[in-house]
Protein backbone atom coordinates (compact mmCIF):
# COMPACT_ATOMS: atom_id res chain seq x y z
CA UNK A 1 0.00 0.00 0.00
CA UNK A 2 2.05 2.93 -1.41
CA UNK A 3 1.73 6.01 0.41
CA UNK A 4 5.10 7.64 0.31
CA UNK A 5 5.01 11.43 -0.38
CA UNK A 6 4.26 12.29 -3.97
CA UNK A 7 1.46 11.25 -5.82
CA UNK A 8 3.00 12.87 -8.93
CA UNK A 9 5.83 10.14 -9.26
CA UNK A 10 3.15 7.58 -8.97
CA UNK A 11 1.47 9.14 -12.06
CA UNK A 12 4.85 9.26 -14.48
CA UNK A 13 4.49 12.78 -15.78
CA UNK A 14 1.07 13.91 -15.24
CA UNK A 15 -0.17 15.70 -12.14
CA UNK A 16 -3.29 14.49 -10.67
CA UNK A 17 -6.04 17.07 -12.38
CA UNK A 18 -3.97 15.56 -15.72
CA UNK A 19 -4.19 12.08 -14.50
CA UNK A 20 -7.19 11.59 -13.06
CA UNK A 21 -9.82 8.79 -14.74
CA UNK A 22 -12.39 6.69 -13.87
CA UNK A 23 -15.46 6.86 -11.56
CA UNK A 24 -15.03 9.00 -8.59
CA UNK A 25 -17.17 6.72 -6.56
CA UNK A 26 -14.81 3.82 -7.42
CA UNK A 27 -12.22 6.34 -6.49
CA UNK A 28 -13.76 6.72 -3.01
CA UNK A 29 -14.38 3.54 -2.05
CA UNK A 30 -10.37 2.57 -3.09
CA UNK A 31 -9.91 5.46 0.17
CA UNK A 32 -12.49 4.05 2.19
CA UNK A 33 -10.87 0.36 2.14
CA UNK A 34 -7.52 2.29 2.56
CA UNK A 35 -8.51 4.21 5.59
CA UNK A 36 -9.98 1.08 6.92
CA UNK A 37 -6.68 -1.14 6.40
CA UNK A 38 -5.05 1.91 8.23
CA UNK A 39 -7.35 1.83 11.36
CA UNK A 40 -6.96 -1.72 11.67
CA UNK A 41 -3.54 -1.07 11.33
CA UNK A 42 -2.62 -4.38 8.69
CA UNK A 43 -1.19 -2.20 6.17
CA UNK A 44 2.23 -4.63 5.36
CA UNK A 45 4.85 -1.92 5.64
CA UNK A 46 4.79 1.02 8.20
CA UNK A 47 3.48 3.65 6.20
CA UNK A 48 5.44 7.21 6.24
CA UNK A 49 4.43 10.20 4.23
CA UNK A 50 7.85 12.49 3.07
CA UNK A 51 7.01 16.39 3.31
CA UNK A 52 8.50 18.28 0.48
CA UNK A 53 11.65 19.02 2.39
CA UNK A 54 12.29 15.88 3.67
CA UNK A 55 10.49 15.02 7.18
CA UNK A 56 8.66 12.18 7.12
CA UNK A 57 4.99 12.07 8.69
CA UNK A 58 3.88 8.31 9.83
CA UNK A 59 0.57 7.65 8.42
CA UNK A 60 -2.06 6.84 11.55
CA UNK A 61 -5.63 7.31 12.51
CA UNK A 62 -5.36 10.05 14.39
CA UNK A 63 -3.73 12.12 11.28
CA UNK A 64 -6.52 11.30 8.87
CA UNK A 65 -9.80 11.87 8.12
CA UNK A 66 -13.54 12.25 5.74
CA UNK A 67 -14.16 15.67 4.22
CA UNK A 68 -17.22 15.98 2.09
CA UNK A 69 -16.48 16.97 -1.31
CA UNK A 70 -20.05 18.87 -2.30
CA UNK A 71 -21.47 21.11 0.07
CA UNK A 72 -24.78 19.05 1.34
CA UNK A 73 -23.40 16.19 -0.20
CA UNK A 74 -21.73 14.28 2.39
CA UNK A 75 -21.54 10.90 0.67
CA UNK A 76 -18.68 12.17 -1.75
CA UNK A 77 -15.57 12.36 0.58
CA UNK A 78 -12.14 13.17 0.39
CA UNK A 79 -9.38 11.52 2.49
CA UNK A 80 -6.85 14.67 3.77
CA UNK A 81 -3.32 13.96 6.06
CA UNK A 82 -3.19 16.74 8.77
CA UNK A 83 0.23 17.80 10.18
CA UNK A 84 0.37 15.83 13.23
CA UNK A 85 1.65 18.93 15.02
CA UNK A 86 -0.69 21.24 13.73
CA UNK A 87 -4.53 19.58 13.04
CA UNK A 88 -5.80 22.68 11.01
CA UNK A 89 -2.90 22.06 8.60
CA UNK A 90 -3.70 19.75 5.89
CA UNK A 91 -0.72 18.49 3.90
CA UNK A 92 -1.88 15.76 1.26
CA UNK A 93 -5.12 14.40 -0.24
CA UNK A 94 -5.31 10.74 -1.08
CA UNK A 95 -6.45 9.76 -4.72
CA UNK A 96 -5.74 7.12 -7.24
CA UNK A 97 -4.01 4.89 -4.53
CA UNK A 98 -1.61 7.55 -3.23
CA UNK A 99 -1.24 10.48 -1.50
CA UNK A 100 -0.71 13.49 -3.11
CA UNK A 101 0.75 16.86 -1.41
CA UNK A 102 -1.54 19.80 -1.52
CA UNK A 103 0.53 21.67 -3.81
CA UNK A 104 0.87 19.06 -6.65
CA UNK A 105 -3.08 18.98 -6.81
CA UNK A 106 -3.37 21.92 -8.08
CA UNK A 107 -0.36 21.62 -10.66
CA UNK A 108 -0.82 20.92 -14.28
CA UNK A 109 1.48 19.57 -16.52
CA UNK A 110 -1.07 20.02 -19.97
CA UNK A 111 0.12 23.41 -21.51
CA UNK A 112 -3.54 23.87 -22.85
CA UNK A 113 -4.52 24.59 -19.14
CA UNK A 114 -3.73 28.85 -19.27
CA UNK A 115 -5.85 31.41 -18.34
CA UNK A 116 -9.73 31.19 -16.86
CA UNK A 117 -10.76 27.62 -17.77
CA UNK A 118 -14.43 26.68 -16.62
CA UNK A 119 -14.51 24.01 -13.93
CA UNK A 120 -15.86 20.65 -16.07
CA UNK A 121 -13.95 17.56 -14.80
CA UNK A 122 -14.04 15.69 -11.59
CA UNK A 123 -10.22 16.41 -11.44
CA UNK A 124 -10.78 20.24 -11.49
CA UNK A 125 -13.63 19.64 -9.10
CA UNK A 126 -10.79 18.89 -6.48
CA UNK A 127 -8.46 21.29 -7.95
CA UNK A 128 -11.95 23.69 -7.14
CA UNK A 129 -11.76 22.21 -3.54
CA UNK A 130 -8.16 22.31 -2.41
CA UNK A 131 -8.14 26.14 -3.25
CA UNK A 132 -11.42 26.89 -1.32
CA UNK A 133 -11.22 24.78 1.69
CA UNK A 134 -7.90 23.66 2.26
CA UNK A 135 -5.32 26.89 1.05
CA UNK A 136 -7.91 29.30 1.73
CA UNK A 137 -9.76 28.08 4.22
CA UNK A 138 -7.00 26.94 6.49
CA UNK A 139 -4.16 27.98 4.71
CA UNK A 140 -3.84 31.31 3.34
CA UNK A 141 -7.33 32.90 4.88
CA UNK A 142 -6.73 36.07 6.68
CA UNK A 143 -6.37 35.80 10.46
CA UNK A 144 -8.75 38.41 11.36
CA UNK A 145 -11.50 36.37 9.15
CA UNK A 146 -13.14 33.72 11.61
CA UNK A 147 -15.66 32.62 8.77
CA UNK A 148 -15.70 28.58 8.31
CA UNK A 149 -15.67 28.46 4.23
CA UNK A 150 -17.96 25.55 2.99
CA UNK A 151 -17.00 23.21 -0.09
CA UNK A 152 -19.34 24.36 -3.17
CA UNK A 153 -21.58 22.31 -4.74
CA UNK A 154 -21.10 19.58 -7.38
CA UNK A 155 -22.89 21.52 -9.94
CA UNK A 156 -20.78 25.01 -9.12
CA UNK A 157 -20.50 27.19 -11.83
CA UNK A 158 -17.08 28.20 -11.44
CA UNK A 159 -13.57 29.10 -13.06
CA UNK A 160 -9.94 28.63 -11.90
CA UNK A 161 -7.33 30.69 -12.90
CA UNK A 162 -4.37 28.92 -14.29
CA UNK A 163 -1.11 30.38 -14.81
CA UNK A 164 2.53 28.14 -15.29
CA UNK A 165 1.06 25.07 -14.87
CA UNK A 166 -0.63 26.02 -11.47
CA UNK A 167 -4.13 26.71 -10.30
CA UNK A 168 -3.59 30.19 -8.65
CA UNK A 169 -6.94 31.79 -8.59
CA UNK A 170 -10.67 30.95 -8.76
CA UNK A 171 -14.00 32.46 -8.42
CA UNK A 172 -17.74 31.05 -8.78
CA UNK A 173 -20.99 32.21 -9.57
CA UNK A 174 -24.61 32.00 -8.43
CA UNK A 175 -26.37 31.41 -12.02
CA UNK A 176 -29.98 33.21 -11.99
CA UNK A 177 -32.60 31.28 -11.99
CA UNK A 178 -30.33 28.87 -9.41
CA UNK A 179 -31.66 28.04 -6.48
CA UNK A 180 -30.77 29.63 -3.67
CA UNK A 181 -30.04 27.18 -1.06
CA UNK A 182 -31.35 23.52 -0.44
CA UNK A 183 -34.24 25.24 2.11
CA UNK A 184 -35.76 27.44 0.13
CA UNK A 185 -38.07 27.21 -3.45
CA UNK A 186 -36.52 30.86 -3.95
CA UNK A 187 -34.18 31.45 -6.73
CA UNK A 188 -31.19 34.02 -8.20
CA UNK A 189 -33.12 36.64 -9.80
CA UNK A 190 -29.64 37.62 -11.01
CA UNK A 191 -26.08 36.35 -11.61
CA UNK A 192 -24.04 36.86 -8.97
CA UNK A 193 -20.54 36.92 -8.25
CA UNK A 194 -20.15 34.53 -5.05
CA UNK A 195 -16.41 33.84 -4.04
CA UNK A 196 -13.24 34.48 -5.31
CA UNK A 197 -9.69 33.95 -4.35
CA UNK A 198 -6.22 34.41 -5.50
CA UNK A 199 -3.19 32.86 -3.67
CA UNK A 200 -1.09 34.86 -1.98
CA UNK A 201 2.09 35.04 -3.59
CA UNK A 202 0.07 36.14 -7.06
CA UNK A 203 -1.62 39.03 -5.25
CA UNK A 204 -0.91 42.39 -5.99
CA UNK A 205 -0.75 41.32 -9.72
CA UNK A 206 -4.35 42.68 -11.24
CA UNK A 207 -6.03 39.13 -10.88
CA UNK A 208 -8.93 40.66 -9.02
CA UNK A 209 -9.31 42.90 -11.86
CA UNK A 210 -9.37 40.21 -14.59
CA UNK A 211 -11.54 38.01 -13.02
CA UNK A 212 -14.70 40.44 -12.26
CA UNK A 213 -14.22 41.68 -15.67
CA UNK A 214 -14.38 38.23 -16.96
CA UNK A 215 -17.69 37.58 -14.53
CA UNK A 216 -18.92 40.75 -16.19
CA UNK A 217 -18.10 39.70 -19.82
CA UNK A 218 -19.52 36.53 -19.65
CA UNK A 219 -23.20 38.62 -18.88
CA UNK A 220 -23.28 41.04 -21.54
CA UNK A 221 -27.02 40.72 -22.25
CA UNK A 222 -27.65 41.24 -18.60
CA UNK A 223 -28.57 45.04 -17.19
CA UNK A 224 -27.48 43.96 -13.88
CA UNK A 225 -25.06 41.58 -12.22
CA UNK A 226 -24.52 40.73 -8.31
CA UNK A 227 -21.62 40.51 -6.26
CA UNK A 228 -22.75 38.82 -2.64
CA UNK A 229 -23.06 40.80 0.61
CA UNK A 230 -21.54 41.67 2.52
CA UNK A 231 -18.26 43.17 0.50
CA UNK A 232 -14.86 43.30 1.94
CA UNK A 233 -12.73 46.53 2.15
CA UNK A 234 -10.54 45.14 0.55
CA UNK A 235 -13.28 44.37 -2.44
CA UNK A 236 -14.60 46.80 -2.82
CA UNK A 237 -11.19 48.76 -3.88
CA UNK A 238 -10.94 46.27 -6.37
CA UNK A 239 -14.36 47.28 -7.42
CA UNK A 240 -13.77 51.30 -7.45
CA UNK A 241 -10.65 50.22 -9.91
CA UNK A 242 -12.27 48.46 -12.07
CA UNK A 243 -15.44 50.67 -12.17
CA UNK A 244 -13.63 54.02 -12.79
CA UNK A 245 -11.34 52.07 -15.52
CA UNK A 246 -14.82 50.65 -17.16
CA UNK A 247 -17.65 53.08 -16.33
CA UNK A 248 -20.00 51.63 -18.50
CA UNK A 249 -20.33 48.68 -15.56
CA UNK A 250 -21.40 51.61 -13.18
CA UNK A 251 -24.70 50.75 -13.44
CA UNK A 252 -24.74 46.93 -14.03
CA UNK A 253 -23.02 45.95 -10.34
CA UNK A 254 -25.08 45.98 -7.02
CA UNK A 255 -24.48 44.23 -3.52
CA UNK A 256 -26.92 41.35 -2.96
CA UNK A 257 -28.52 39.55 -0.56
CA UNK A 258 -30.06 36.68 -1.70
CA UNK A 259 -32.26 36.04 -3.19
CA UNK A 260 -31.59 39.47 -5.24
CA UNK A 261 -34.70 41.65 -5.55
CA UNK A 262 -34.98 45.08 -5.86
CA UNK A 263 -35.11 45.83 -1.86
CA UNK A 264 -32.25 44.03 -1.87
CA UNK A 265 -29.36 45.35 -3.68
CA UNK A 266 -27.34 48.32 -3.40
CA UNK A 267 -25.85 50.09 -6.24
CA UNK A 268 -21.80 49.68 -5.68
CA UNK A 269 -20.42 52.29 -7.86
CA UNK A 270 -23.07 54.69 -5.97
CA UNK A 271 -22.16 53.41 -2.37
CA UNK A 272 -18.34 53.91 -3.23
CA UNK A 273 -19.08 57.39 -4.20
CA UNK A 274 -21.08 58.30 -1.25
CA UNK A 275 -18.78 56.19 1.30
CA UNK A 276 -15.88 58.66 -0.10
CA UNK A 277 -17.51 62.02 -0.18
CA UNK A 278 -18.80 61.24 3.66
CA UNK A 279 -15.17 60.36 4.61
CA UNK A 280 -14.18 63.63 2.99
CA UNK A 281 -16.45 65.50 4.80
CA UNK A 282 -15.00 63.53 8.28
CA UNK A 283 -11.63 64.24 8.02
CA UNK A 284 -12.14 68.00 6.64
CA UNK A 285 -14.24 68.78 9.43
CA UNK A 286 -11.80 66.77 12.22
CA UNK A 287 -8.57 68.63 10.53
CA UNK A 288 -10.22 72.16 11.12
CA UNK A 289 -11.26 70.82 14.04
CA UNK A 290 -8.20 69.92 15.39
CA UNK A 291 -6.21 72.70 13.27
CA UNK A 292 -3.58 69.90 12.12
CA UNK A 293 -3.12 68.00 8.92
CA UNK A 294 -3.60 63.98 9.47
CA UNK A 295 -2.27 61.20 7.66
CA UNK A 296 -4.25 59.27 4.70
CA UNK A 297 -5.74 56.65 6.53
CA UNK A 298 -4.26 52.95 5.21
CA UNK A 299 -7.55 50.60 3.40
CA UNK A 300 -8.07 47.69 5.78
CA UNK A 301 -6.72 44.96 3.64
CA UNK A 302 -3.99 42.23 3.57
CA UNK A 303 -0.95 41.80 1.35
CA UNK A 304 -3.11 40.43 -1.82
CA UNK A 305 -6.33 39.26 -3.45
CA UNK A 306 -7.70 36.90 -1.23
CA UNK A 307 -11.52 36.17 -1.58
CA UNK A 308 -14.26 37.09 -4.23
CA UNK A 309 -17.09 35.78 -6.78
CA UNK A 310 -18.07 34.83 -10.61
CA UNK A 311 -18.05 32.71 -13.42
CA UNK A 312 -18.25 33.64 -17.38
CA UNK A 313 -15.63 34.10 -20.76
CA UNK A 314 -11.73 35.09 -20.87
CA UNK A 315 -12.25 39.33 -20.94
CA UNK A 316 -11.70 40.23 -24.69
CA UNK A 317 -8.39 41.33 -26.28
CA UNK A 318 -9.42 45.10 -26.56
CA UNK A 319 -10.40 45.06 -23.38
CA UNK A 320 -7.07 43.52 -22.36
CA UNK A 321 -4.83 46.16 -23.84
CA UNK A 322 -6.59 49.06 -22.63
CA UNK A 323 -6.02 48.09 -18.79
CA UNK A 324 -2.88 49.43 -18.18
CA UNK A 325 -3.44 52.79 -19.60
CA UNK A 326 -6.81 53.38 -18.04
CA UNK A 327 -5.81 52.24 -14.63
CA UNK A 328 -2.90 54.59 -14.55
CA UNK A 329 -5.56 57.45 -14.78
CA UNK A 330 -7.99 56.10 -12.16
CA UNK A 331 -8.33 58.63 -9.33
CA UNK A 332 -8.40 55.60 -6.83
CA UNK A 333 -6.53 56.75 -3.72
CA UNK A 334 -4.72 53.77 -2.69
CA UNK A 335 -1.59 52.25 -4.54
CA UNK A 336 -3.23 50.29 -7.36
CA UNK A 337 -0.24 47.59 -5.77
CA UNK A 338 -2.19 47.27 -2.90
CA UNK A 339 -5.29 45.89 -4.80
CA UNK A 340 -6.49 43.62 -2.49
CA UNK A 341 -9.61 40.61 -1.80
CA UNK A 342 -11.33 38.83 0.84
CA UNK A 343 -14.64 38.22 -0.34
CA UNK A 344 -16.63 35.22 0.82
CA UNK A 345 -19.65 33.55 0.00
CA UNK A 346 -22.20 36.77 1.99
CA UNK A 347 -25.22 34.02 2.05
CA UNK A 348 -23.84 30.45 1.19
CA UNK A 349 -20.53 30.51 3.33
CA UNK A 350 -21.48 30.86 7.15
Amino acid sequence: MAAAGGGRAAAGCLYLVDALAGDPEVLQADAEAYYGELVKKSLSIPDVFSIPGGEEVKLEESCVYFVPLYRNNPTCKMLLLTDPKDKETVLAVYLNQCWWPVEDVIKTADPSRDGLISVQTFGERIVLFVLNYIIFGRLEGSSANDAFFLPHSATECAKILWRNGEAVAFYSVKMKGSLCDGATSQCYLLPVLDTIFVRRKYRRSGLGMKMLDDFCQSFVAEDALGISCPISAAMYQVCQKFLQTYPEEQKRLWEVEAPGDWSQRVNIWLKIQMESSSSGKAEVGSCMENAQTRKPRQADVDQGVEYVTGVGKVAGDAREKDDAAAAAGTLNSQDPEQEDLEQGAGNTQQ
